[in-house]
């Protein structure tokens, strides 16, 4: 591509800001404590699980920077290549390990830039200059001002994130699709389950404070339950094969998992304490991000940090995912101190879960089945977008294809 403008990334922005080093006391409401986990590997802000601070403590969190539109998002530890852009009306501060850069919009177009952190390019450049700590890896942000790109001009940019946007588009759409059909779900689950509002709920007697025929039991009585395991990452013959490695990393805020940051080979599984789990397995992160709730959209292995669940008959899992959405839900609201920093398997004897009659499990299953398989097609569909725009994204940058 001619016309490259060349330089250090301090060159082309207004400033770089990393976030407080410290975590605030949770609010219930409130700004936005914009953390690692609010930001996907693929490049967008998800919000499904986010930690408020309160008005009061709101200023001291933002001494160093207020987070503002089209600011750009960055993880400089643990989990590094994780970038978002700021959207219109963001109230917030930067969690711990998490950073910003304000593009000088006379020089670069934001989202652009944006696209630009997601090309291997980019990758190579913070590679190379990552240092690896005892436990956790980081990017110097001493050094990242001094970090090298190239631009084109601003116009062919600007061209550039128009055509890169319209995949983010139809993504964000299909996005919004998902949660609604999800919560359409949840909302049924509760209606029936929750608020025993099920049908026929008239003509049935209460017996023990559930209607006649059910039983009540605990997350542990209903489910097996599967640890994971990692196989040596020293090893590279059993890494970056075609088997998804799930972890909390890859938990999404929707039913279906699919993508995940790793992927094991064969002779990897062979040598991993993780059996090969099928579609519908239900996934629970256990540690780090705790209690998020994926179904495996397909085969999937899965590390320590997780819990796989299967569902006991006549439960299946289609029930159990939405039934233990419920009730890690009400578990959490009522956990005090650290009882829910980590989910260990004496945990799920502390969950509530009731069994309805088989006839209502089948009848919910077949509404619901209809939705996820939506849910499904939909997530698929986000996959083969992210996909296009992936194989895009470095021709357009190259210039290979003219804009």
């Amino acid at each position: 591509m001619n016309n490259l403008q060349i330089g250090p990334i301090k060159d082309f922005s207004l400033g770089i800001y990393d976030g407080p080093h410290a975590t605030p006391k949770e609010a219930e409401d409130g700004p936005i404590f914009l953390g690692i986990k609010n930001v996907t590997p693929q490049g967008s802000l998800d919000f499904s699980a986010i930690r408020h601070v309160s008005e009061e403590e709101f200023p001291k969190w933002t001494k160093r920077v207020v987070p503002q539109a089209n600011d750009i998002v960055f993880s400089y530890e643990a989990t590094l290549h994780r970038y978002a852009l700021i959207p219109e009306g963001f109230r917030g501060c930067l969690g711990r390990r998490m950073a910003l850069i304000r593009p000088d919009p006379h020089k670069v177009h934001s989202r652009f830039l944006h696209y630009y952190f997601l090309t291997s390019a980019w990758r190579s450049i913070v590679e190379a200059n990552i240092i690896s700590g005892a436990t956790v890896d980081r990017i110097p942000l001493s050094r990242f001002p001094d970090f090298e790109i190239q631009l084109p001009p601003l116009s062919v940019q600007q061209k550039i994130a128009s055509i890169l946007s319209t995949y983010d588009d139809l993504i964000e759409n299909n996005r919004r699709r998902i949660q609604l059909l999800e919560e359409s779900a949840r909302l049924l689950f509760r209606e029936w389950f929750v608020h025993m509002r099920f049908p026929g709920h008239e003509r049935v007697r209460i017996v023990d404070g559930v209607p006649e025929g059910w039983q009540t039991k605990t997350a542990f009585e209903v489910m097996d339950i599967f640890s994971g395991g990692t196989p040596s990452t020293r090893i590279p013959n059993y890494w970056n094969g075609s088997i998804p490695f799930y972890t909390p990393k890859d938990a999404t805020g929707y039913a279906y998992a699919y993508a995940t940051e790793k992927y094991m080979t064969e002779e990897g599984l062979r040598n991993c304490n993780s059996r090969l789990y099928s579609k519908d397995t239900v996934f629970i992160t256990a540690r780090g991000t705790v209690g998020k709730i994926n179904l495996a959209q397909t085969e999937m292995a899965m590390n320590q940090s997780c819990y796989a669940l299967l569902a006991h008959p006549p439960l299946n899992q289609h029930y159990l995912y939405f039934a233990l959405a419920q009730g890690v839900e009400q578990f959490r609201s009522r956990a005090v101190g650290a009882v829910f920093d980590a989910i260990i398997r004496d945990t799920f004897k502390l969950i509530p879960f009731v069994v309805p009659e088989t006839k209502l499990i089948r009848l919910f299953t077949d509404h619901v089945r209809l939705i996820l398989k939506q849910i499904d097609a939909l997530s698929k569909s986000n996959q083969r977008l992210q996909q296009a725009r992936d194989l895009f994204l470095p021709r357009l940058m190259n210039g290979e294809i003219p804009v």
